[in-house]
């Protein structure tokens, strides 16, 4: 979860010709699968898609990871340090999960959609707790149960044979042997 605490502010109202004051207020925010969810209900778009989105986009995704009531208002108030931390807390990759470039899911046709989160969960049998879990860290888990769901990979001999020619030439030469 992130906390961020958008500063005491005061400006100017010029319809109502007055000063306004605002108390400091603080957001929880969470990048969960519920946020996006939210988000897509809303825009019908994809959140994952690779496309950039807008700043009124942007905002509204802000509104949706808000997990405290506050004013929609607030969120015109975010200072720039405000959105850089919640951008870093977005990017960040929440696990120690490592997957090797070889084992990375080539590009799929399917296009990531909070629904098919869902379905990946299900197939998966992964609890539907995990939806409030920051979504780079769901994504891992899903990322690592379809690879160990994967039946083991079918050895190839001839490499099996090389490697274990190259073992057995390191040996002889180690122990100073002919065989």
């Amino acid at each position: 979860m992130l906390d961020i605490v958008i500063p005491e502010q005061e400006f100017f109202d010029e319809e109502k010709n007055e000063f306004i004051y605002m108390k400091p207020i603080s957001l929880k925010m969470e990048h969960s699968l519920i946020s996006v969810s939210k988000w897509e209900s809303k825009w019908h778009k994809a959140f994952l898609s690779k496309r950039e989105r807008s700043s009124e986009e942007t905002l509204d995704y802000f509104r949706c990871m808000t997990i405290n009531q506050v004013d929609p208002v607030v969120f015109n108030f975010l200072s720039s340090d405000n959105i850089d931390s919640i951008i870093t807390y977005i990017n960040e990759p929440m696990t120690a999960v490592y997957t090797p470039p070889d084992t990375e899911k080539a590009h799929s046709r399917d296009t990531t959609t909070s629904e098919l989160l869902y379905y990946y969960m299900i197939s998966l049998g992964i609890p539907f707790e995990c939806e409030k879990w920051h979504l780079n860290r769901l994504l891992s888990l899903i990322h690592v149960c379809q690879i160990k769901s994967q039946p083991p990979k079918s050895v190839n001999k001839t490499a099996i044979a090389r490697r274990n020619h190259q073992l057995n030439a390191a040996r002889r030469k180690k122990y100073h042997t002919n065989g």
